[in-house]
């Protein structure tokens, strides 16, 4: 049990972490866009009105990817323990 206590409070803290990194995105794009667009198009070679719909993907499967790997085994691991 005491296992299941320690593979718990990781996934929690990787959860924050991934959240935080997660949120930390979603303002440098939404603050800082003309100068990210800027330096993204020209380091890929994108268009910067492609950029947009990139950024939009990344966001939604990084989000996507936090849900699955670290907020669901949290919480199933949770309600096993509860």
């Amino acid at each position: 049990m005491e296992h299941i206590s320690i593979i718990t409070t990781f996934l929690g803290w990787c959860t924050v972490i991934n959240l935080g990194l997660y949120v930390f995105s979603v303002v440098m794009v939404t603050i800082f866009s003309t100068p990210i667009k800027s330096i993204h198009s020209k380091l890929s070679k994108i268009p910067t009105e492609k950029l947009d719909e990139f950024y939009f993907n990344f966001l939604g499967n990084y989000k996507l990817a936090i849900f699955i790997t670290n907020l669901v085994p949290y919480l199933a691991l949770k309600v096993m323990t509860s």
